[in-house]
């Protein structure tokens, strides 16, 4: 059977798919059908606080990876992931790198800032959260970037993804709430950073264990997949408005990075702009960033920073937000490629080889010039 190669033709499917199976599951769960309930009490499995029986909560490892694990699960995806962000990165790759990475958050914050000024940041137009179209608009799918740059783009675009994996995760998420007003503690940064820097500063001490750890960065993805969707309920992904918000975060996340980062590099001399559409993406582990934001909000109520009535907005907004964020990663990982072919066509009809660096369309330049002469 091709399990796999099924599940890696739907745009974002290592993540999607499981999270999907997933709340299949828990909405299974949540009907508390008899017949079920009465063959898990017959196993012995314990009943919940409310006095029901469910399969995704028997105790044990099982429910420890499938139902709990989520936020465990994802860190470690994170300490993965930091492991793979290289320091070592040519000068045209991280001028590239450092011009995509700001100008993608900076729209993304800026959007997201705006969309809750105008409405409001929890739950404004069409249901979107700021929260939502942050963590969507700033995070690009890393995997279709450096495939998208390696047919359409030079050898700099690509080395350009070392320094887009710093938008890996939840932190850049986390410091555009607290610049939007939200009281998170400094220790709430640092729990999120932390798992990211120790395996940042891991990886690049140690070529042989950023070997290691490559695995970790899509082998943990479908178990993290699984526990959020553990958690939600299908009828979000079947909600006109979730459904209609997430396309509109798609569009948004397209057009609005795509068109900045084309600007931005047009600004600063860079010929081609297949880099910027191509980073123009909503990353599957994305949605994994609403459960963090959460998590980071119960300990600023902990600490007195937040309120608890605060840090429940944000933990009931986990799974509408990251239904939202997941319709907008398939649909950005059908539009971004189109997108990318629609630009390297009219560059082409401009004269722009997307595959020929600055530097060599100069010399290129200056040969036809001297033949011409």
């Amino acid at each position: 059977m091709k399990i796999k190669q099924a599940i890696e033709r739907v745009p974002g499917g290592l993540m999607v798919i499981p999270l999907l199976f997933g709340a299949l599951l828990n909405t299974i769960d949540q009907m508390h059908i008899p017949f079920i309930m009465d063959f898990l009490k017959s196993l012995g499995v314990l009943q919940t606080k409310a006095g029901y029986y469910e399969f995704l909560q028997i105790g044990g490892f099982s429910q420890a990876l499938f139902k709990d694990g989520a936020l465990t699960l994802c860190a470690l995806f994170l300490f993965c992931a930091g492991s793979q962000m290289n320091l070592r990165v040519g000068g045209v790759a991280l001028k590239k790198g450092v011009l995509l990475t700001t100008s993608k958050y900076l729209t993304g914050l800026a959007v997201g800032v705006i969309w809750g000024a105008l409405s409001d940041p929890m739950h404004g137009f069409l249901g979107l959260s700021s929260m939502a179209i942050i963590a969507a608009m700033t995070n690009g799918n890393g995997g279709m970037y450096a495939a998208l740059t390696g047919q359409y783009g030079t050898r700099s675009d690509v080395g350009a993804t070392a320094v887009l994996s710093l938008n890996d995760g939840p932190f850049f998420t986390l410091m555009a709430l607290g610049m939007m007003g939200a009281n998170f503690p400094f220790i709430a940064f640092i729990a999120v950073l932390l798992p990211i820097g120790i395996g940042m500063l891991l990886g690049n001490l140690d070529p042989d264990i950023r070997q290691f750890l490559k695995v970790g960065e899509d082998l943990v993805i479908p178990f993290f997949a699984f526990a959020l969707g553990a958690g939600m309920n299908l009828a979000s992904f079947f909600n006109p408005e979730v459904v209609g918000a997430g396309l509109v975060l798609a569009l948004m996340t397209v057009v609005l990075t795509g068109g900045t980062g084309m600007l931005v590099f047009k600004i600063f001399g860079e010929k081609s702009k297949i880099a910027p559409v191509a980073e123009a993406s909503t990353a599957g582990n994305a949605a994994g960033t609403p459960a963090a934001i959460a998590a980071a909000a119960t300990v600023s109520a902990g600490s007195g920073m937040m309120s608890a009535s605060e840090a429940q907005m944000y933990q009931d907004l986990v799974p509408i937000a990251t239904a939202q964020i997941s319709i907008s990663t398939i649909t950005t990982a059908l539009l971004c490629p189109i997108a990318v072919i629609l630009v390297d066509k009219y560059q082409k009809k401009k004269g722009i080889d997307g595959k020929v660096e600055r530097s060599e369309q100069r010399c290129i330049k200056e040969e036809e010039s001297s033949i011409v002469v």
